[in-house]
């Protein structure tokens, strides 16, 4: 059995698109297990650029069967535009090629109305969402009330439907929002049953007969370790599991899946996230406009899905380190590392102390490992250490040896905070723009 989970082990936004698709080139099957189209992933092949939110990016591999599975939260329209937009450039996208778990949910209008009303009336104390219906549809998973993939072969799908738009209603009426039209939303979907049908499959057990053939599977989580739902800096996260222990229960797979499992840290050359929530290394001014990039170009720091500029700081250590003991990661895929080309000094973060603790001493209470995990982390400040730049381009570097010294120096800093070696370093934005180590 072949396993590989790809997790962000940041605040998404890592790059993990990029790094499914290389892996994705020896693979057999691509899964996504978790999130919905909160979630973006980017590919670059030569001058064609693939915003991905919901068909696993590993899909534009010609051999390589793509599953959504049971984990997710799927808004039908949103995922037929995509199939759509892929069909369009030449990528297959026959029922042989994606699969779609009868157990994820699917999110409806109702849904995004309530995650619009449900931000509004929060008002300054918005956690950031994306309006696109994820925690309303999880919250009707968690109270048994939601509408699986499996109702759209139901033949009282329409009453399924009707019922849960007008509690929908209810509800919106509840937070001063204005109701939902019911009849356009029940014709719209009369349309998503019929194309989508064909797609509906037990994922689980397909999954589990390919594991058990010998096949290779990729498991594509999507955002980041930071905004898992338990593990992340809570309330500022999604409402799923983002780790890789989600992959199983998000595939349906046993424990015996992971026996041998290799998972994939993707982490940033240098931290960012989008929206709200705590940043210890955020920078602002000159030098996070440059890390930022203007947004000019499709990989500068700015939401696949949002297209919210990012928050930008240096790398943290001490969440990288969090984030490898609670993945299990057994290697480090780096990405970015051009954008630090030609930046005089770098810092990264390798512990905190608290901010309200005078001048620094020998004496003084550092934390390498957070103390109750990352939700609260205002009390304190990040302790840096400063390592040396490099002028060089390295966006045409293939090899280990021939990146510049200073960055190599770098990257085994990197390797070390996180206590696993860096397997993959990215770039540039082209697939082949990887240095294999």
């Amino acid at each position: 059995m072949a396993l590989q989970i790809i997790v962000g082990a940041q605040w998404g936004d890592e790059g993990k698109g990029r790094i499914v698709d290389w892996f994705a080139a020896n693979a057999d099957f691509t899964a996504r297990y978790n999130g919905g189209d909160n979630a973006g992933h980017t590919v670059t092949v030569g001058e064609t650029i693939f915003k991905l939110h919901l068909v696993p990016s590993g899909i534009i591999h010609p051999k390589v069967v793509a599953v959504m599975g049971n984990g997710m939260v799927v808004n039908p329209q949103r995922l037929l535009e995509e199939m759509e937009m892929l069909a369009a450039a030449g990528i297959g996208i026959s029922p042989a090629r994606l699969r779609i778990s009868y157990a994820a949910h699917i999110i409806t209008p109702a849904h995004q109305a309530l995650d619009r009303a449900l931000e509004a009336a929060r008002g300054k104390d918005n956690i950031g969402t994306t309006g696109r219906g994820i925690g309303p549809a999880y919250t009707d998973k968690a109270t048994r009330r939601g509408l699986r993939v499996a109702d759209l072969l139901a033949a009282d799908f329409s009453e399924r439907l009707a019922a849960h738009l007008e509690s929908a209603n209810a509800a919106l009426k509840t937070l001063g929002a204005a109701p939902l039209e019911i009849e356009p939303i029940l014709t719209e979907f009369t349309d998503y049953v019929l194309r989508l049908t064909p797609y509906v499959a037990d994922t689980a057990v397909e999954l589990d007969a390919a594991l058990r053939a010998g096949k290779t599977i990729l498991a594509e989580g999507a955002q980041g370790t930071l905004l898992d739902l338990d593990h992340g800096t809570y309330p500022f996260v999604t409402s799923s599991s983002t780790v890789a222990p989600g992959a199983l229960t998000g595939l349906g797979l046993g424990l015996t899946a992971a026996r041998d499992a290799r998972v994939t840290g993707v982490v940033k050359a240098f931290q960012t996230r989008v929206g709200s929530g705590p940043f210890p290394t955020e920078l602002t001014g000159d030098l996070a406009l440059r890390l930022r990039g203007t947004g000019e170009h499709p990989w500068d720091e700015y939401g696949t899905t949002t297209g919210r500029p990012r928050r930008v700081g240096w790398l943290d250590g001490v969440l990288l380190r969090y984030a490898a003991r609670l993945n299990g990661f057994t290697e480090l895929a780096v990405t970015k590392l051009d954008i630090l080309s030609g930046l005089e000094t770098l810092n990264i973060c390798t512990a905190y102390r608290p901010k309200n603790a005078g001048t620094f001493s020998r004496d003084e209470k550092l934390f390498t490992d957070l103390p109750f995990g990352p939700a609260d982390l205002a009390p304190y400040e990040p302790v840096y250490e400063e390592l040396p730049g490099w002028k060089e381009d390295v966006s045409g570097v293939r090899k280990w040896d021939d990146l510049p010294s200073a960055a190599r120096d770098y990257l085994d800093r990197v390797a070390g905070l996180a206590g696993v070696p860096v397997r993959l370093v990215s770039v540039g934005p082209e697939r082949e723009q990887i240095v294999n180590h």
